[in-house]
């Protein structure tokens, strides 16, 4: 059924050019399977008490099976050049789109979790005016090889990245990212300080913790208690993916509903403004993805940031992104007085908006306002010093 990646095993030394081709056999086998799908009963609850309603699961898999067109967006993705290169023993792809600007600044963008560097699709052409872009897919994930072992760190990711942008010849450069590129791109800042010009993640600096608790004031401790009703809520992928990874890869792999089912419970949950998630991010879209993650068999593969990179909590447990002081660092979804203090401690924040739109995957819902806020807190950020340091611009 799934695409056999057979770069990964020679020895790949240079960057390979690339090109997405799913064998029609795969196509017609999704397809297949997607009309055999052996539909649960609806669970008494109202809206999506119960998890994805069967009526809305049924209609997007109907859409995937006899509406939606693979080879269409395969051959838009196809419109990015993407290379295989080998960093580290493992097999790297990414997209480079190179801007008409010669001297337009290169800049990292990293994906998230559960998504791909199609989460990029329409951002790119936002950026292009004004950077390098350079996407490359987290091990793992699509057609990066996963990780062989435990103990995968997200300082490694961080130096093959850097080790990435010096191979495409790139001296200083911007770092994005969102969700698991929250986490990915502050570390390449502390992987390679002296090439990186500045930090841009979508959120997660200044979220509180319980060690936070004991020096809030009362006005605080009020607002953790509505952040702890918020997280409590949903379900913890981070817990469930740490204990059975291996467990639930067995039906997501085997079953494109069950792929669909947890994708779109995920990015439900994630698009925490609206209703369903195909209100806020186009529906093929989002079907781009899962066939991504379905063609390749990744859903296994893509788990081990919740057991490796994630626990990162004194505890063992979840932890937010980790800062950096040696570059300049700015967010898209800014936030309270109380998480911009927090973000402090360990940052040099220059970029804090207020106001954005958006929910959590801002890159595949609002791209040209995405791509407007990289933009301007770049736009701030000056060259690199020469200890390695960022300076801003007056």
């Amino acid at each position: 059924m799934c695409q056999k990646l057979t770069y990964w095993a020679r020895s790949v030394h240079h960057m390979t050019p690339f090109r997405i081709d799913i064998p029609q056999a795969d196509l017609d086998d999704l397809r297949d399977r997607l009309a055999r799908t052996r539909w649960p009963r609806q669970l008494p609850g109202a809206g999506w008490s119960r998890g994805v309603p069967l009526d809305y699961l049924r209609d997007l898999a109907d859409h995937w099976a006899t509406g939606y067109d693979w080879r269409a967006h395969e051959a838009r993705l196809n419109e990015f050049p993407q290379f295989i290169t080998e960093i580290d023993g493992l097999a790297v792809h990414f997209l480079h789109v190179p801007s008409k600007a010669p001297d337009a600044l290169p800049l990292l963008l990293t994906h998230g979790w559960p998504n791909s560097f199609v989460e990029f699709t329409d951002l790119i052409g936002e950026l292009t005016a004004d950077f390098h872009v350079v996407v490359p897919s987290v091990p793992g994930f699509g057609f990066s090889q996963a990780p062989t072992d435990t103990g995968f760190t997200l300082e490694r990711v961080a130096r093959m990245w850097a080790e990435l942008m010096r191979r495409l010849g790139y001296d200083r450069y911007g770092t994005q990212g969102g969700d698991l590129g929250a986490y990915v791109a502050p570390a390449v800042a502390r992987a390679a300080p002296a090439h990186v010009v500045g930090v841009h993640i979508d959120g997660g600096f200044g979220f509180p913790t319980e060690a936070d608790v004991p020096g809030m004031n009362d006005a605080e401790r009020a607002e953790w208690a509505q952040m702890q009703q918020w997280m409590s809520g949903g379900v913890d992928h981070h817990a469930l993916l740490r204990a059975a990874p291996q467990t639930f890869a067995y039906s997501w792999t085997d079953s494109p509903a069950g792929l669909l089912a947890w994708l779109t419970h995920k990015f439900k949950e994630f698009a925490f403004m609206a209703e369903t998630p195909d209100q806020v991010i186009d529906r093929d879209l989002m079907l781009t993805n899962a066939s991504l993650w379905w063609f390749t068999g990744t859903a296994g593969p893509s788990s081990w940031p919740m057991y490796d990179l994630l626990t990162l909590a004194p505890d063992g447990g979840f932890a937010w992104p980790e800062g950096q002081k040696a570059v300049p660092s700015g967010q898209y979804g800014g936030g309270s007085a109380l998480m911009r203090r927090l973000a402090e401690r360990d940052n040099t924040i220059v970029h804090w908006p207020e106001g954005n739109p958006g929910n959590h995957f801002v890159a595949m819902e609002q791209p040209a306002a995405h791509a407007a806020d990289i933009r301007s807190f770049f736009s701030a950020v000056g060259e690199p010093s020469a200890d390695g340091s960022s300076s801003l611009r007056e």
